[in-house]
């Protein structure tokens, strides 16, 4: 038998094992770090809770299997996993070689470079010729690559398989800079012993729609994730617009949609219960509540000039 088709009904499987089996980063503040009473923080663990809810009743049952750049894809898409959800960037050669579906942008980001702030480095031009440190399997090098040969420059990228080795060779001035989406640069260097030593450059040299991604074999498990993503936005607009009447409303629409989708009347209510809105969820977790304090910008909703919409729920 087909070993796709084995893989097809992920809802069933999820709810045999109870738990969603989500891969997520080996340690990124801000999007999925484990604390040290070993509960998993972060934008991207709570996206994956509130799948949990949905479909368990339990945000907290989550099967949490954090993984390196190189294998967040593979491991998926060798049924290894239901979700992934480790700040990966959605392009069309991913989606296109692995089999997989990004089913929605949980952040908008950019790369970025953070540097010791008494090096005097203003614009990612004066790093020519240096290394600097990035992620193995990411789309760093080649964003590097995309950015520095138009002008006639190139820096050495030093990739690591760990994001704490990374950020370590970069502190310990093996390398010039550290090259990562600027939201988990937040993060990355707020970890450091004197976060005011290293500055994060304003510049971006690529677009980084970091999303969730599900296998493309099973239509039903892409559409939950999918509109488990657009509840988070659709409620913090009702809620911008009409208060706790407008949360709640949203809440019964998508609930009455549930049966239809694989689930019951009562998913949407958990969902927020259980994470809240995408600017609860946002705020808590890379906003000011959060110590990182990285604007929304581009993850404001679009009535506010960013980039997320609230796909209508009826």
């Amino acid at each position: 038998m087909n070993a796709r088709l084995l893989l097809a009904d992920t809802l069933t499987g999820v709810r045999e094992r109870g738990a969603v089996r989500a891969l997520v980063s080996q340690g990124q503040p801000g999007l999925s770090l484990r604390t040290g009473d070993g509960r998993w923080t972060g934008l991207d663990a709570d996206v994956a809770r509130a799948v949990a809810a949905a479909v368990l009743a339990d945000p907290e049952a989550v099967d949490w299997r954090p993984t390196g750049p190189t294998a967040r894809l593979t491991q998926l898409a060798a049924g290894d996993a239901d979700l992934t959800v480790c700040n990966v960037s959605w392009t069309m050669g991913r989606e296109a070689a692995h089999g997989l579906l990004f089913a929605g942008v949980t952040c908008y980001d950019g790369e970025g470079f953070l540097v010791p702030a008494a090096s005097g480095v203003d614009d990612p031009a004066q790093l020519a010729g240096e290394r600097v440190a990035v992620h193995a399997g990411s789309t760093s090098p080649a964003n590097l690559a995309a950015w520095y040969r138009p002008r006639g420059l190139a820096v050495q990228p030093v990739p690591f398989d760990d994001p704490r080795e990374a950020l370590a060779a970069y502190t310990a001035g093996e390398c010039a800079a550290y090259v990562l989406d600027k939201v988990a640069l937040a993060g990355a260097r707020r970890t450091l012993p004197d976060p005011a030593a290293h500055r994060i450059l304003a510049t971006e040299i690529s677009r980084e729609p970091m999303a969730a991604v599900v296998r493309d074999d099973d239509p039903r498990w892409f559409r939950i994730c999918r509109w488990v993503l657009q509840l988070l936005f659709a409620a913090e607009y009702e809620s911008q617009r009409l208060g706790a009447w407008g949360r709640a409303a949203v809440a019964r629409q998508a609930g009455a949609h549930g049966p239809a989708a694989g689930l019951d009347r009562d998913w949407a209510a958990r969902v927020l219960t259980a994470v809240g809105t995408y600017a609860e969820l946002y705020e808590r977790n890379l906003g000011h509540a959060s110590g990182l304090n990285v604007p929304r910008g581009p993850n404001e909703l679009w009535t506010r000039g960013g980039l997320h919409y609230a796909v209508p729920l009826h």
